[in-house]
């Protein structure tokens, strides 16, 4: 009895161990995805095409665990992927990432781009700087949890101060005042 007894422990301390390695290699990681994302949605110099690709960076979190492989929905030209696990975005809380691409033309408009939605902590000063410096659209004060049942995800996100930062081609190509 006390053999197997030190076994399971044995077995829950390498499985605490094997856990700890993960969470940090997750954390680790944190900084060159956010910078994958980031890299993503910025606009080369000139232009109006963005300096990454928006499936390498959401390829980064699935690899990371923090994405399911498939989203958990497709509406139109837009995949939405809802975080499994905490990510930061510009120190705000990730917890929803959009790409936008056509497979199969289902009628007018595809935007090809990416599109964030943080829970936001503090204020949207650093959102908005990124917004206007690569040509992105911010929409403050989103109910996120109605935006997911228009698109018939079912979620029970906690009433917060969200933000949806939008960085497509048409945002892109939109005129800047």
């Amino acid at each position: 009895m006390k053999q197997v007894i030190e076994q399971a422990i044995e077995q829950a301390i390498v499985f605490a161990l094997l856990a700890a390695s993960s969470a940090l290699a997750v954390a680790a990681d944190a900084p060159s995805l956010e910078s994958g994302l980031l890299h993503a949605m910025q606009l080369k110099p000139g232009t109006t095409e963005r300096t990454g690709t928006s499936g390498k960076a959401i390829e980064a979190y699935v690899r990371a665990g923090l994405l399911d492989k498939k989203p958990n929905q497709r509406y139109d030209y837009t995949d939405y992927y809802l975080l499994k696990k905490p990510a930061t975005f510009l120190g705000h809380e990730l917890v929803l990432i959009e790409e936008e691409y056509i497979t199969q033309y289902i009628g007018c408009c595809v935007s090809p781009g990416l599109g964030v939605t943080v829970k936001v902590r503090g204020g949207t000063q650093n959102l908005e700087k990124f917004a206007q410096a690569h040509r992105c659209t911010l929409t403050d004060n989103v109910d996120l949890a109605h935006e997911l049942r228009e698109v018939a995800i079912k979620n029970r996100l906690p009433k917060a101060h969200y933000a949806s930062l939008s960085c497509r081609e048409r945002d892109a190509e939109r005129e800047t005042s």
